[in-house]
């Protein structure tokens, strides 16, 4: 898969999750959801799940696990996704022209 590909995937699930999303709550996540309202009162426990969302990202970022996911399924990297290019495109390699390893080194 490629650049086109994550990109055309991202767009697709952005459109197929919309505004508001029902989640199914086990008895742990409820648990902690519940810790997690005492502990901060937020005006609507809302909040609370689109921080967690940020704080997965940002960990599964930090951490490489975005990349090395990306780089599995898709064989680009986040920063790649983000310019819209891949580090080739962007250094000029898809443009240079193919090595003749047969004649490469005759005089």
């Amino acid at each position: 898969m490629t650049l086109d590909d994550l990109s055309d995937d991202v767009q697709e699930s952005y459109k197929n999750l919309g505004d508001e999303l029902d989640v199914s709550l086990d008895r742990e996540t409820r648990h902690e959801l519940a810790m997690l309202t005492a502990l901060y009162d937020p005006d609507d426990v809302d909040e609370l799940v689109r921080r967690a969302v940020h704080t997965l990202f940002q960990s599964a970022l930090d951490r490489g696990q975005l990349d090395f996911h990306l780089r599995q399924g898709y064989d680009v990297t986040y920063d790649e996704y983000l310019s819209g290019m891949t580090y080739e495109e962007m250094t000029g390699q898809t443009q240079a022209p193919p090595r003749d390893d047969v004649r490469r080194y005759q005089m």
